[in-house]
């Protein structure tokens, strides 16, 4: 494990100047681990209590401010009894009376009337809190914080930890976005909990290496880099995978961290699929559609904070081009938005795969004109992504049919107006050798209003040809204009060149 609180050092110097802050970051990235390390840490200095409990038992309560404070209180008591501290440091027992929605604060300010030592509080998991409950919470914590300077006794400083941003707690008590919350007034920052960087993912490995001996090859660091762009997480289920699920003994390869990568998004583990389940929100459907779609967003009234929140999930990068946050996601995220299309898919996969052991990627193509005549409306209609489902589509036919063999590398981003697919199929020559067999694609969709997107797709696939040193590919242009052909009639071939004078295949549909 990375020593916790380097990761995040402005907490500490906002901590010793008693201010109160926001943390927040994805699931699953460190948060409970920071907070606790940091609060160990500033007790064990001698001069402040600091204590992390978490909100999470309160959800249940909804509105239901009074229950809320209840459990709120009694989580902070099992924190602090289970904390190892001298009995002059923990929280009075009983808890004083007061009226409900004034619990909590005056509960705090009690103990800090009785500690001989500052008392720094982190609340871990915050916006667990819900509608009038997450209300009452933060204004009793402003109300507190503001009247510090009257002499009131009340924590140094306050942390509030949990997955958004503080804009967003007005979302969780039932409040449109918008500049108000019971808390903006007082938060003296807000911190984001950034993913590894590529060093301290080599540092991680090390670790392992210098504990058990085996490595991971200079090659596989780099890979799970890349794929996981130090999403904590997954940097963590990649290693534990190889090494206690796949078993290898030996150095740790690339090859390995790939086959570790499919097995990971085939299980759909747990933090894969409670982020995926998100997809159908619309907040994060208005983001990640344009992605998806290569389109450049609608600027709305709430894209901002549409953007912002789905970047708190984790599922965007911060700077642009608006893309998703690495390749794992990337992937997981068109397979789970094909599901629907994957169970139309009748042909054999085994089909497919020519006396040689290469891919038949023309009859592929072949077969899908066939299954779009078919299918192609119905799916159109039925997808919730209506921007991005033709790219949907082909994606999940193409992974129904390659993904048993080969695998898929697919890149996307918003205002692209294309998305870029290469199939990887590996294979064994008549000699015996290993090989792998690849084919790029290019996939364009020709909208109402728009030129003909031919000559910038030919462009396009000509830079990603480049880019994988390959002679030829292939350009897919979805037609959804009015005027397009009846669906009966679409799915043309000819052969096009390249500004480069490549010559590649071109499908209409």
């Amino acid at each position: 494990m990375l020593p916790p609180t380097p990761r995040l050092p402005q907490a500490r110097e906002l901590i010793e100047m008693d201010r109160y802050f926001v943390l927040h970051a994805p699931r699953q990235t460190g948060k409970t681990t920071v907070l606790h390390a940091l609060a160990s840490e500033l007790t064990a200095k001698g001069d402040i209590a600091a204590l992390t409990f978490s909100c999470e038992t309160a959800t249940v309560t909804g509105d239901d401010y009074a229950a809320a404070e209840a459990l709120l209180l009694d989580s902070l008591r099992r924190a602090a009894e289970c904390s190892g501290w001298p009995d002059e440091l923990l929280p009075p027992d009983p808890w004083p009376q007061a009226p409900a929605g004034r619990r909590f604060g005056a509960a705090l300010s009690e103990w800090c009337r009785r500690c001989p030592r500052p008392v720094v509080l982190l609340l871990d998991e915050i916006d667990a809190l819900q509608g009038n409950s997450m209300v009452s919470t933060l204004c009793q914590l402003r109300d507190g914080h503001n009247a510090r300077h009257k002499g009131r006794p009340f924590p140094a400083s306050v942390v509030l930890c949990g997955l958004r941003d503080v804009r967003d707690y007005k979302f969780a008590s039932g409040g449109d976005p918008g500049p108000w919350n019971p808390a903006s007034h007082i938060i003296a920052d807000s911190l984001r909990l950034g993913d590894f960087t590529a060093d301290q993912v080599a540092e991680l490995y090390d670790q392992h290496t210098q504990a058990i001996g085996q490595e991971f090859t200079k090659d596989a660091m780099d890979r799970v880099f890349e794929l996981t762009q130090g999403q904590p997480w997954l940097v963590n289920a990649l290693a534990n995978e190889i090494i206690l699920r796949m078993k290898v003994s030996g150095a740790i390869t690339t090859a390995q961290v790939d086959e570790a990568q499919e097995r990971l998004i085939q299980a759909r583990a747990t933090h894969l699929d409670s982020l995926m389940a998100r997809l159908h929100e619309p907040r994060v459907e208005r983001v990640l559609e344009p992605v998806v779609a290569g389109t450049f967003p609608k600027i709305g009234p709430t894209f901002s904070d549409d953007l912002s929140y789905v970047y708190d999930l984790g599922l965007v990068k911060q700077k642009p081009p608006l893309k998703v946050a690495n390749p794992i996601y990337r992937e997981v995220i068109l397979r789970v938005l094909g599901a629907r299309t994957e169970r139309f898919v009748m042909a054999d996969p085994h089909s497919f795969v020519l006396p040689d052991g290469r891919f038949d990627l023309p009859r592929l193509l072949e077969e899908f004109v066939v299954f779009w005549r078919e299918h192609g409306e119905v799916l159109i209609q039925q997808e919730g992504y209506h921007e991005a489902a033709c790219q949907i589509i082909l994606m999940a036919f193409l992974h129904r049919l390659v993904n048993g063999g080969g695998q898929l590398d697919r890149e996307y981003a918003a205002g692209t107006k294309r998305l870029d697919v290469l199939v990887r199929w590996s294979y064994t020559s008549p000699d015996g050798e290993r090989l792998t067999q690849r084919e790029a694609m290019e996939l364009k969709v020709w909208r109402v209003g728009e030129n003909d997107p031919k000559p910038d797709g030919l462009a396009q696939l000509d830079r990603y040809l480049d880019r994988l040193t390959l002679t030829t590919g292939v350009l897919v242009i979805f037609d959804r204009r009015p005027e397009a052909p009846p669906w009966k009639e679409r799915g043309g071939f000819e052969q096009a060149t390249t500004p480069s004078g490549r010559q590649v295949t071109l499908l209409r549909v």
